[in-house]
């Protein structure tokens, strides 16, 4: 059975987006029991070289809503990166992209269905079809930031709240964690930096 633009896309970026705004509830319950200070973390990283927490959330936010209004409008607009800020607006930050993403209906997204994209991708200019943006670019940038340890930014921030929450120390480390072993890390190619690095 063939699958709709709308079920390629909406569905799935509704899927991880309401699963980060139930680890970011998980954290702040965690913080509010043990006295701690969430915004003490909004900065940290598990690793050294990799994207900070507060970015693992902006990603998310912005690759599935502006994602899907890409298919409608043409032009990949997500707003700018506000960079830290306290973690109670991270928590709003996705509850704002979750109400986004249920107000799509399918028949506005399936209408556009095989329609030509010719995106304007910070420096960059890249044509796709609604389906090939969605498929290669729009859900792998989705599950990708510029770090060399990370598959995915959803997957790195619940990462991130299981250090704080199981080990109750700042998820910030300069040794390989997490099953990277030390020569895995070494040998691995660092990725080239998402195309937010190249955005205003």
């Amino acid at each position: 059975m063939r699958r709709s633009l709308y079920d390629l896309s909406v569905p799935t970026f509704l899927q991880t987006v309401r699963s980060v705004g139930g680890f970011l509830d998980r954290a702040a319950t965690h913080f509010s029991n043990t006295g701690v200070d969430p915004d003490n973390f909004v900065n940290t990283r598990l690793f050294d070289n990799m994207a900070p927490f507060h970015f693992q959330i902006e990603a998310a936010s912005h690759h599935s809503v502006w994602g899907v209004e890409a298919l409608k409008t043409g032009a990949f607009t997500p707003p700018a990166l506000v960079g830290p800020v306290p973690f109670t607006d991270l928590q709003a930050m996705i509850g704002k992209a979750e109400t986004a993403l249920e107000a799509f209906v399918p028949e506005e997204i399936n209408d556009c269905a095989g329609k030509h994209l010719d995106l304007q991708i910070g420096p960059r200019r890249l044509a796709f079809t609604s389906e090939t943006f969605i498929l290669s670019f729009s859900l792998p940038n989705f599950h990708s930031t510029p770090s060399p340890h990370t598959t995915s930014c959803a997957r790195e921030a619940c990462r991130w709240v299981n250090v704080i929450t199981r080990v109750g120390c700042a998820p910030v480390h300069s040794e390989p964690k997490f099953g990277l072993s030390k020569r895995t890390v070494a040998t691995r190619t660092p990725r080239p930096p998402a195309f937010y690095e190249f955005m205003t």
